[in-house]
């Protein structure tokens, strides 16, 4: 299956399987009942779109930033991010090579954030310099197992130069207008092994105490890859490790990797992996034949990382100059990775062991707590007598009902699907398409024109064509191998019908309201 972040609309899609389609409104009586309909984008007027001489940099940074992708995705992300704890946006870390080729990038990118009263702690090496200055001292930079071995003169070399790496990001920073705050005392470690590495520190505690102050005075904090003993000794820690360290005490949403290359690469010359979700494919992803040294070690790290953080935490992989993209856009950049969720499958309303949550599930977005009820309760009742299979995660943030086949349809049909912000923050969504698609070989849905999140569903899907505003999608099969393309769309729009809004002859119909979508 093509991912969402691998399709060739990524960059004016304004849907994808981090942006919600829950939100659904009335339709009249001859038109197809699609699976979803979201409010049409508002279009601006010409004069809208001229510059207002009373905007603020932060307001002209606002609309840069929902002009990214598309302006419902800027908005959603933007509106996401402000409304959880400062101190628990993402952590950055940026190796050495970032430093020195992509510094006046970075810090454009860093300054779009704090205009937006966001603050990642930004941690930084700096390898390439550090091998550089050893050759310069006479010193053979050595390594065993992918860890520097850090003697003395090492250390002394390092510790030197990472104090200057911090002074020269802070300074840049304070250039372009961006406060930060070097955070030099936060992590303290232990040898790794003195005997076998020297001074390499492997971190027992991290003090958010400097870092969370720096965020809530509106910094940004830099913390360099050093960390110190409870005796006062400095070691030298992999600026991989420090972050890890410093996600696992702050939770954050957002774990990023700055990388040239961009991302992961299924080998040398091989296409970028665009998402990875751990609980469904990590085994099958260390088997394979590409996946060996820096790109197997880094995904191991990942799921050790992600293991001890929320599901809502995810780790991306980026270069960056895509840092805005990653962040405010739901085709991302780079490779992201994730946990995901365990999808539950049912067959029947018996199987469901939470039946309330699972009405509950279906009424998201919908008004009129009466009529609702009567049509959810109608709803269910259609599905007693018809082949189905309900797909959905264990908190129900996603949930979807597709019509098995029947004699008279040799098909699927995906007739409902609802999904709240958390689905998408966890990736439920993408892990319910993927159980739909596993079990469904051939199946079709139906979708509004206008419906913002359109793009998810071209990307899922082998074929289309619309009909009177409403788009007929399939996958698994030619359409045309069913004759007559009005009766397949007939078929469908019967079938759809019964899904949320269209109650049996004589049961009231509810009263339906946009809602907002969100990532």
């Amino acid at each position: 299956m093509q991912s969402a972040r691998q399709a060739a609309l990524r960059a004016s899609s304004s849907l994808t399987a981090r942006a919600p389609v829950v939100a659904r409104s009335s339709l009249a009586k001859n038109a197809v009942r699609p699976l979803t309909t979201t409010a049409a984008r508002a279009r601006s007027s010409p004069a809208s779109t001229l510059p207002n001489p009373n905007q603020t940099l932060r307001d002209i940074v606002v609309q840069t930033v929902k002009n990214i992708g598309s302006h419902r995705e800027g908005q959603q992300y933007l509106k996401y991010f402000t409304s959880v704890s400062s101190d628990s946006f993402a952590i950055i870390k940026a190796g050495g090579a970032i430093l020195t080729d992509h510094l006046d990038g970075f810090c454009k990118s860093l300054l779009v954030l704090h205009q937006l009263g966001l603050y990642p702690v930004v941690v930084h090496g700096g390898g390439p310099q550090l091998n550089k200055l050893l050759e310069e001292a006479g010193v053979e930079p050595q390594f065993e197992e992918g860890i520097r071995v850090t003697d003395e003169k090492t250390l002394s070399i390092a510790k030197k130069l990472f104090y200057q790496e911090s002074l020269k990001l802070s300074e840049a920073l304070n250039r372009v207008g961006v406060s930060n705050m070097p955070i030099t005392h936060s992590l303290t470690a232990d040898y790794l092994d003195r005997d076998r590495w020297g001074f390499v520190g492997d971190i027992t505690d991290v003090n958010l105490a400097p870092i969370e102050k720096a965020i809530k005075a509106g910094y940004i904090p830099i913390v360099p890859s050093l960390a110190m003993t409870e005796s006062g000794q400095v070691l030298n820690v992999n600026a991989d490790v420090t972050a890890a360290s410093l996600a696992r005490a702050m939770k954050p949403l957002k774990i990023i990797y700055l990388s040239e290359k961009g991302g992961l690469f299924r080998g040398e010359g091989g296409d970028m992996i665009s998402e990875i979700f751990l609980d469904q494919e990590y085994d099958e992803i260390l088997r394979q034949p590409w996946c060996q040294r820096g790109t197997g070690l880094k995904i191991r790290e990942s799921k050790k990382l992600l293991d001890t953080l929320p599901r809502t935490s995810s780790i991306a992989i980026i270069h960056p100059d895509d840092l805005q993209t990653e962040l405010f856009t739901i085709s991302g950049a780079g490779t992201l990775i994730r946990r995901g969720e365990k999808v539950e499958v049912v067959s029947s309303l018996s199987e469901v062991k939470d039946l309330p949550k699972f009405k509950e599930a279906l009424a998201r977005g919908q008004t009129g707590d009466k009529t609702v009820t009567a049509a959810i309760d109608s709803y269910l009742e259609t599905l007693a007598d018809k082949p189905f299979k309900a797909y959905y995660d264990d908190a129900m943030t996603c949930l979807a009902i597709v019509l098995q086949p029947t004699e008279s349809r040799p098909f699927s049909s995906w007739v409902t699907l609802s999904i709240d912000k958390s689905g998408w923050l966890t990736n439920a969504t993408e892990n319910v398409f993927q159980a739909i698609e596993k079990d469904n070989s051939n199946i079709v849905w139906t979708v509004s024109k206008d419906d913002d999140n359109l793009s998810w569903f071209f990307e899922r899907c082998d074929g289309s064509f619309c009909i009177d505003d409403v788009v007929l999608f399939w996958r698994g099969f030619r359409l045309e191998e069913y004759g007559n393309l009005q009766a397949v769309f007939n078929e469908v729009k019967a079938l759809g019908r019964v899904s949320l809004g269209e109650p049996k002859e004589g049961a009231a119909a509810p009263t339906k309201s946009a809602s907002a979508n969100k990532k």
